[in-house]
């Protein structure tokens, strides 16, 4: 009995021993000693004095430098607003956005819908130093406001560019500070110029810059540079179905913003002009069917009384006629440019106009009984 019993615990101990030696490799680190750490190759560095340089591409060291250069007049701005919970108590609410500084004064560009509402808002600096911002202006219209830290806190300005020099193609590169988290760029081109969009609130933004370079929401109000780092536009919006970047970004260009600005600092606010009419476009349809003597222009159907346009005497429809379903005011004036630019259609009126300024006389030529004039009119404010 004994010796079978024997016999079971060598057997035992064979297959045993035949089971580890088959399975070597898999229990060999069980049996070794760990190495240290000169032991391991990828802790040396090869070729030792020899190594190659890292390569740096041109279009590399253009971020760079542009990063380098402007990120410290960049800021991130956080809001407080007051609303209501479920139960009708009021509660604050934090808001977040990116912002950069243009004046040594301490003036800071930012978007309208950034700190719209606040009641407290606070810039936090490149360094991570935390300052309270007063609100200078804002324009719901244009989507900018402006916000005031003291001077002795600016160690960087940015510098603005010509956004009318700007060209579809050319590199595009934003510049945020979202959330707190320090500084993001990204990179891509101007798409395309001259891009209109609707607000939240309903206002039109028009002649937005395009860009691929991605705009995420705590971007909004950071800069749009070109590739000599001058800022170009301000990040306002992206184009989204799901609220997330998705290749469609726009900004404000910065003459636009320049405009807006300076009116928010010396006034507080925004005076805009207008002449005072409501038109229709004219389109070669519309011209061979009422019988216009112009294929496009601007047909003004009313004229407001007072208004600048009425004060120069321009005139609006008075004969209605009824082509299909729409009813027409025909004989009123055709403007055919304002300020030497022409008005091919209401939307480059509204542009053109836009542009100026309150106070500024403009010529305007314009169509009459099929006869060519011109006239003078002294611009107002919208009321």
């Amino acid at each position: 009995m004994a010796n079978n019993h024997r016999k079971y615990i060598w057997l035992g101990l064979v297959l045993l021993f035949l089971f580890f030696w088959s399975n070597k490799k898999e229990f060999s680190h069980f049996f070794e000693s760990r190495p240290t750490a000169d032991h391991l190759d990828f802790n040396h560095q090869e070729g030792g004095s020899d190594r190659k340089t890292v390569v740096v591409s041109s279009d590399e060291k253009i971020h760079m430098e542009v990063f380098d250069r402007v990120h410290p007049a960049v800021v991130n701005i956080a809001t407080t607003t007051l609303g209501m919970n479920f139960w009708l108590e009021v509660i604050p609410r934090q808001g977040q956005g990116s912002g950069f500084i243009i004046d040594r004064e301490g003036y800071i560009l930012t978007n309208n819908h950034v700190v719209a509402k606040a009641q407290k808002i606070t810039v936090t600096m490149a360094d991570g130093s935390k300052i309270s911002a007063p609100l200078v202006g804002r324009d719901p219209a244009s989507d900018l406001a402006v916000i005031k830290i003291p001077s002795r806190y600016v160690n960087a300005v940015v510098t603005l560019a010509d956004s009318d020099a700007v060209r579809v193609g050319q590199k595009a590169i934003a510049i945020g500070n979202p959330f707190g988290l320090s500084h993001t760029l990204t990179t891509g081109i101007v798409s395309a110029l001259k891009r209109d969009i609707r607000t939240q609130d309903g206002h039109q933004i028009d002649d937005l810059i395009q860009t691929d370079a991605a705009i995420n929401p705590g971007n909004s109000g950071g800069p749009l540079l070109n590739s000599s780092g001058e800022v170009i536009g301000i990040n306002t919006a992206i184009y989204s179905l799901s609220g997330g970047y998705q290749g469609i970004g726009f900004a404000i260009p910065i003459n636009q913003a320049k405009e807006v600005a300076t009116q928010l600092i010396t006034s507080g606010r925004v005076a805009r002009p207008w002449l005072g009419i409501s038109g229709i476009s004219i389109t070669p349809m519309i011209s061979e069917g009422l019988g216009l003597g112009a294929q496009e222009g601007v047909l003004v159907v009313r004229v407001v009384e007072g208004s600048p346009a009425y004060q120069a005497n321009l005139r609006g429809g008075h004969k209605e006629v009824i082509i299909g379903s729409r009813r027409f005011l025909l004989g009123g004036d055709i403007i055919m440019a304002i300020d030497g630019h022409g008005t091919s259609d209401m939307k480059d009126l509204v542009r053109i106009v836009g542009r100026l300024k309150v106070g500024e006389t403009v010529s305007v030529r314009i169509m009459r009984d099929n006869r060519p004039m011109a006239m003078d009119i002294l611009l107002a404010e919208r009321p």
